[in-house]
C-alpha cells in the first residue's frame, strides 16, 4: 500500500531533522564575506607588489580559482561548505568547485568519457544559460542603440 502524498510528507517532516536557519544564515554570511576578504587581501597584495592594474584584475580570479580546486581535491572545500552551505557559492569558488567535484568523481572512468564528458555537468548549464543570456541581451541592446 503507498501513502498517499500527505501522509509521505507527514513522514519525510517526522525523519528530517530541523535546519537551523538561523545559524545557517550566519555561517553563509561570514563564510562568504571571508571569501570576499581574502579577494580583497589578494588585490592589495598583488597591487602592493607592483603588478599593473590589468594585470591585477586577471590574477585575483586565478587565485581564488586555484585555490577553490585545489582545496576541492583534498577535500577540504566540501567540509567548508557543508559549514557555509551558500556562503561558499561566492561566484567564483563555487563554480571552480563545481567543474572539479565531477571530475574527481568521475575521473575512474578515464580521461576522455569520465573526466572530459563528465566534468561540465553541473557547470554546463549554468554556461550555456549564460552565454545565451548574455547573447540575447546584447542582441536588445544592439537593437535598441538603433534607435
Amino acid at each position: 500500500m503507498r501513502p498517499t502524498n500527505k501522509e509521505y510528507a507527514a513522514m519525510a517532516k517526522k525523519q528530517s531533522p530541523p535546519s537551523p536557519k538561523v545559524k545557517d544564515f550566519i555561517c553563509a554570511f561570514v563564510i562568504g564575506g571571508l571569501i570576499c576578504v581574502l579577494g580583497q587581501l589578494l588585490i592589495e597584495l598583488y597591487t602592493y607588489l607592483g603588478f599593473e592594474e590589468k594585470v591585477v584584475k586577471m590574477a585575483v580570479p586565478s587565485t581564488l580559482i586555484f585555490a577553490a580546486a585545489l582545496l576541492t581535491g583534498l577535500k577540504i572545500f566540501d567540509k567548508i561548505a557543508k559549514r557555509a552551505g551558500a556562503g561558499t557559492l561566492v561566484p567564483i569558488t563555487g563554480f571552480a568547485n563545481a567543474v572539479v567535484s565531477p571530475a574527481i568523481e568521475f575521473k575512474s572512468e578515464g580521461q576522455v568519457l569520465g573526466l572530459g564528458a563528465k566534468m561540465f555537468t553541473i557547470a554546463g548549464p549554468v554556461l550555456v544559460f549564460g552565454i545565451t543570456a548574455s547573447a540575447v541581451y546584447g542582441i536588445i541592446l544592439w537593437i535598441a542603440g538603433m534607435f
